[in-house]
This record gives C-alpha cells, sequence and structure tokens, in this order.
C-alpha cells in the first residue's frame, strides 16, 4: 500500500487537475452560449440562399456560362477540413481528420487528393499523411465573414482555373452541446437541385440579367456556405470541449474520492499499527 505521503500529494494533484477542468468547462460554456446564438441566427439565411441558388441553377442555359456549376470528371479533389487550434475537445479534432482520410483513402483512392486546413491540429496530422497546400490557423483568432470570403474567393479560383475538378468541406456541426455531427460537404461545384425537390422549373424573372444575377449570387452563396460550415465548427468545438471537461471534472472527483478512502485506510491501519506496537513494547516490559 502506497505511503500516506504519497497518497497526499496524489490528492493534491488530482484537485489541482480538478480545478482546471472546472475553469475550462466554464470558459467553454460562456462562449459556446455566443457561439450557439451567431450559428441559429444564420443557418435561416444560409439554407434559403441555398436553396435560391439550387434553383436558379436549374434555370440556367450553357450560355449562361456558370463557371462555378461545371460538371467535370473527377480526377483532382481538394479537401478543406476544419478542426480547431487547441485540443483537449474529445474526439472532436479527430473525427475530422478521420473523415478526411477516408477521402484520401477509400472515396477518391487513386485520385490526386490534397488538404487545405483551416485549424492547427487538423493541419499537424494531416500533413504527415497527405498534401498539405495551405494551412490557416488565424482564421478563427477573430472569425468574420470578410476573412472567410478570402479563402471562399481562393477556393472558387482554384476550381475556376480547373486547378481541381471537385472541393469538398469537412467540418463538425452543431447539434447540441453533447453531440457533433460530422459532415461531409461538396463546396464546388455548385451540386443541381435534387429532382425531389423541384417540383417544376422555377419561373423567374431576371433583372437586369441572368447572367449578373449570377456572378453576383453564386460567389456571395459560397462564402455564406463556408462561413457557416467555420461558425458550425466553432459552436462544436465549444460545446465538444464543454463537455470533455465536465467528464474529466467528474473523472477527477470520483478518482479525489477514492483516494481519499485509501488515505483513510492507510492511515487508519498506520495507527493502528502504533497501538499495537505500544501495547506490544509495555506488555514485554510488564514481563
Amino acid at each position: 500500500m502506497a505511503n500516506l505521503k504519497e497518497i497526499r500529494n496524489r490528492i493534491s494533484s488530482v484537485g489541482s487537475t480538478m480545478q482546471i477542468t472546472s475553469a475550462m468547462k466554464m470558459v467553454s460554456a460562456a462562449k459556446l452560449k455566443k457561439a450557439q446564438d451567431a450559428i441559429t441566427a444564420m443557418r435561416p439565411y444560409s439554407e434559403k440562399l441555398s436553396e435560391l441558388l439550387q434553383n436558379l441553377s436549374a434555370t440556367l442555359d450553357s450560355d449562361t456560362g456558370s463557371k462555378y456549376s461545371e460538371q467535370r470528371e473527377v480526377n483532382k479533389v481538394l479537401v478543406v477540413s476544419i478542426t480547431s487550434n487547441r485540443g483537449l475537445a474529445g474526439a472532436f479534432n479527430s473525427n475530422i481528420v478521420k473523415a478526411s482520410k477516408v477521402l484520401l483513402e477509400e472515396a477518391y483512392a487513386g485520385k490526386q487528393v490534397d488538404f487545405l486546413t483551416l485549424g492547427k491540429k487538423g493541419n499537424d496530422i494531416l500533413k504527415k499523411t497527405g498534401n498539405v497546400i495551405e494551412n490557416n490557423n488565424a482564421i478563427f483568432d477573430e472569425l468574420s465573414f470578410n476573412a472567410t470570403a478570402e479563402i471562399a474567393e481562393k477556393l472558387m479560383d482554384l476550381y475556376a482555373k480547373g486547378t481541381y475538378d471537385k472541393i469538398i468541406l469537412v467540418y463538425n456541426n452543431f447539434k447540441n452541446a453533447a453531440t457533433q455531427i460530422v459532415i461531409t460537404e461538396q463546396f464546388l461545384p455548385i451540386l443541381p437541385p435534387k429532382a425531389t425537390e423541384v417540383t417544376a422549373t422555377p419561373d423567374y424573372i431576371f433583372e437586369p440579367s441572368k447572367l449578373e444575377i449570377v456572378e453576383g449570387l453564386i460567389p456571395k452563396s459560397l462564402k455564406t456556405q463556408l462561413f457557416k460550415a467555420l461558425r458550425d465548427s466553432v459552436a462544436s468545438e465549444h460545446g465538444a470541449r464543454m463537455t470533455a471537461m465536465h467528464k474529466a471534472t467528474d473523472n477527477a472527483t470520483e478518482l479525489r474520492d477514492a483516494l481519499k478512502l485509501q488515505y483513510n485506510k492507510a492511515r487508519q491501519a498506520s495507527i493502528t499499527n502504533e497501538i499495537l506496537e505500544i501495547v506490544g513494547g509495555a506488555e514485554a516490559l510488564a514481563g
């Protein structure tokens, strides 16, 4: 059995860990509220804009020449992996890395698959197994639409020039604090509307012209799509970290209680041995 000093040190160490995990849980809970409100407010706008874009795409003629809707044979794929800059968030980052590797090793095996990573944790792992063309950690320092738009424009340019035939986003979709769903979402080319979603060709009146609307609406929709993915990821990160730190605090509490019980038993045994030694010494003197 461990000596009393060693057990006391372990109890103190576990107590310090509990304070850290509890503080991290409270910080993440505070940040989660703000991030959750942001993504909840944005989703209706993003979904409606995507719906409008898909319906608009269904009306485009070949002469409109939408370079972002062009379907071509897939030989080169760019995977945009969205993780975080920090760990201690359970399986938040590892799930994204696993989904990204599935695209590399299974879904597009034999094709050229490159990565563009947003977040330090994903970059640290994926650069060892795949070709990372670019990494951006600063995007999460102060997430904004303008900063996101710059990345989206770069992705659109890579697709328009034919550098890649398909661009895919991999990120965590926020459901609630305890649940994050890994999403593999096609960014480019723009997906046409499903047959079940459009029963008839929408009758739009285009003003000033179809081409001008396409040139304005499609880039804006793509930028919004990426911004939504990033906001989803931020909310998911805080939810995952809050849950992970809550579990860590509970586990530390159980370990501390078990150590205290062990300490009390060891202390009781030590006192009992001392009493027995005193009694034995007294009897020896009396004899």
